[in-house]
């Protein structure tokens, strides 16, 4: 078949087939030539949009008392108030599977518009619920919408930038606005309580989606290559008459293949992939540690200060400040990734990819896993509030530096099956952060304080010896894997 000439019409006047493709590698509408500020306005969007979104996660939990209260559930043996944020957690590690494909094939701009409008509507049950079965049944609709439109900020990044600095950033972005997100979810469901009703803490997420609605159509464009050489080759095909496509329209991917990408390669990848599974519980126990904070610190901070839902979900700030200090740190840790390109042997001219963890180690012991020893041991009556509260910003960092780390090592290491691995791991978070906080309350009544949080100090201290032993042994790891090879560490 004969090609298309670079402005995209006909080579030669035949009827065959012929292919549209970009107008040389200059071409304004690939979205690798947009300008700096389109790019970063489309980055800093979606980043926002993920930490919008995940709020709708944790913010309820702030008004547990509140809901039980309304629908006559109990937390006495057994915290069931936390049944609507598993449903969200379980529908968010399942519908990316299915809808992160979909959007890829469809296009972004119209999904995200749709998926979000989804979320929205889906909200007005929740409002409305007269009983506690339609928060959990409709939590499933908005978890899954949520869990697509988050995870879809990394394919964002990925199309609209080339390897370097920004794009390194841009992934650390996207990975604060996500824990962000979590974490702020109590802290803004407590200050909505203390002045309204638990109601209103999904009417104002409706009133506020809503109002960002029309800033999506308007600055949200479509980043998919695929579907803007499509949408070029349909013009083409109306004005001229001519068989001209993308290749992209060629392409039919079946249904087996879809599952096989989504589901059988991932699962295969934990259960084979040493770095995937460790890396996953890693970054999981982290994910779920923000999800445990949502149970744990209500009962130490009620008990041991007499606090209400206000402050102990105001005190959930605390972590989100370690971890903006963390994205600050990720701009030094950028530096010594690049850097270290100069005393790559392996591969000259390429960063290291172990050089993405060199942040991260330091943070987990002395962030992640001192912090949990420092909270432990300092949830007493005896000591001002402060004192455990800054403990929590050390793990806000440990947590940001961690996840950061797992995700951005992914990424450099497995390149063509990164979406796979990442697709592992994220199933792990997910799982971590359904199930781990149900074991919160009765682990805190059981163990006391100080060891509830000791045991969880314990944990992350085994788990930080991870990234240690791949930054030992990385080179010999990615040389036995098959999924690796040279591929995982191309600059």
């Amino acid at each position: 078949m004969s090609e298309s000439s670079p402005s995209g019409t006909p080579s030669s006047p035949t009827e065959e087939e012929k292919f549209v493709d970009w107008d040389g590698p200059s071409d304004p509408l690939n979205p690798f030539n947009w300008s700096q500020t389109k790019k970063w306005r489309v980055t800093l969007l979606a980043c926002f949009m993920t930490f919008v979104v995940e709020i709708n996660g944790t913010a309820m939990t702030s008004a547990a008392e509140q809901i039980n209260d309304s629908f006559h559930v109990s937390d006495a043996t057994f915290p069931h108030s936390y049944w609507p944020v598993l449903s969200w957690n379980i529908a968010g590690a399942a519908a990316p599977l299915l809808g992160l494909p979909l959007m890829e094939n469809f296009g972004v701009r119209w999904s995200y518009l749709i998926i979000y409008a989804m979320l929205i509507i889906f909200l007005i049950p929740q409002v409305l619920a007269q009983n506690f079965a339609t928060l959990i049944v409709t939590r499933i609709i908005t978890g899954g919408c949520s869990g697509v439109l988050a995870n879809i900020t990394s394919g964002i990044v990925s199309d609209i930038w080339r390897e370097g600095r920004a794009k390194s950033f841009s992934t650390s972005l996207y990975i604060y606005g996500l824990l962000a997100g979590l974490s702020m979810g109590p802290v803004i469901g407590s200050a909505t309580v203390q002045y309204t009703s638990w109601r209103w803490i999904f009417l104002s997420e409706i009133i506020f989606y809503a109002a960002l609605l029309p800033i999506l159509y308007l600055y949200l464009p479509e980043v998919r290559p695929d579907v803007i050489l499509t949408q070029r080759a349909h013009h083409l095909r109306k004005s001229t008459g001519i068989k001209i496509y993308a290749r992209a329209e060629k392409k039919h991917t079946s249904i087996m293949e879809v599952l096989r990408e989504t589901l059988v390669r991932p699962t295969h990848m934990l259960f084979t992939e040493a770095v995937v599974l460790s890396f996953g519980l890693w970054s999981a126990f982290c994910v779920g540690i923000a999800f445990m904070f949502t149970q744990s610190l209500v009962q130490v901070y009620s008990a041991l200060y007499n606090w209400t839902f206000f402050g102990t979900g105001l005190v959930q700030s605390a972590i989100v400040i370690g971890e903006t200090v963390g994205i600050l740190c990720s701009l030094y840790q950028d530096r010594i990734y690049f850097g270290s390109a100069k005393h790559n042997t392996e591969n000259p001219g390429s960063p290291i990819p172990e050089a993405r963890l060199y942040l991260s180690i330091p943070a987990s012991f002395f962030g992640l896993t001192a912090g949990l020893f420092w909270f432990a041991w300092t949830s007493s009556s005896s000591f001002h509030w402060m004192i455990p509260t800054v403990a929590l910003g050390f793990v806000g960092f440990g947590m940001f530096c961690a996840v950061t780390a797992v995700t951005t090592y992914t990424l450099d290491s497995y390149a063509k099956y990164a979406a796979s691995a990442i697709a592992g791991i994220a199933f792990l978070e997910n799982s971590f952060a359904a199930f781990l906080p149900l074991a919160t309350q009765s682990m805190y009544r059981k163990l006391g304080f100080n060891w509830a949080s000791s045991l969880l100090g314990f944990v992350a201290l085994g788990l930080s010896f991870i990234p240690v032993v791949l930054w030992a042994f990385g080179k010999r790891v990615r040389e036995r894997s098959p999924f690796m090879g040279k591929a995982g560490h191309e600059g």
